[in-house]
């Protein structure tokens, strides 16, 4: 099973923001492995959704090529109860890059409703091109081809753009742009 907590990105736009969107379903297995006879989607699936829309974010501003890793939530409430037919929109904004990484701040809708919200670092790790660098690391946490496809599966490249208005591409990135999804 693939654990994909991003249906959809609407918008993304590097070095800012992006919205993504999950669809949540009474035919998920985890809605009624949570609380049985009264199915809701578990918080901490949503928290997971709002570092992947965040986590996606962060690593475009290091080409998809560095090691990029959730270092902490150093903020996440929950407000109410997400049930199947609901349909939850992520938004992920950078607040802060640094050299060690970036902080960006996070919310979770449903429809107007304000659903979760939190503010998460990610950690940038060495790569192997910089001194020093733990051998044990690996050079990338996904393969380029397996990014690709699920960059191409969640729409980054249909709507994705640079803060200067131009169109990412996976081949801007080192990524394979042949992918037919």
């Amino acid at each position: 099973m693939r654990w994909f907590w991003v249906d959809r990105f609407t918008e993304f736009v590097g070095s800012s923001h992006a919205v993504g969107h999950k669809g949540v379903a009474l035919s998920d297995d985890f809605m009624h492995d949570h609380w049985g006879a009264y199915p809701t989607m578990p918080h901490s699936l949503m928290a997971e959704g709002m570092a992947q829309t965040g986590g996606l974010l962060v690593s475009e501003l290091y080409y998809f090529k560095e090691l990029v890793v959730l270092a902490k939530f150093s903020k996440l409430a929950f407000h109410g109860i997400t049930r199947g037919g609901d349909s939850l929109t992520y938004r992920a904004d950078i607040d802060n890059i640094r050299d060690v990484g970036a902080s960006v701040t996070v919310t979770g809708h449903c429809g107007d409703e304000l659903r979760a919200e939190g503010e998460i670092f990610f950690a940038r790790l060495q790569t192997r091109d910089v001194e020093n660098v733990d051998p044990k690391l690996p050079k990338r946490l996904f393969d380029p081809s397996d990014l690709a496809e699920w960059l191409h599966i969640v729409g980054i490249f249909e709507v994705g753009t640079r803060k200067d208005g131009t169109r990412m591409r996976a081949a801007d990135y080192g990524l394979p742009s042949d992918l037919a999804c």
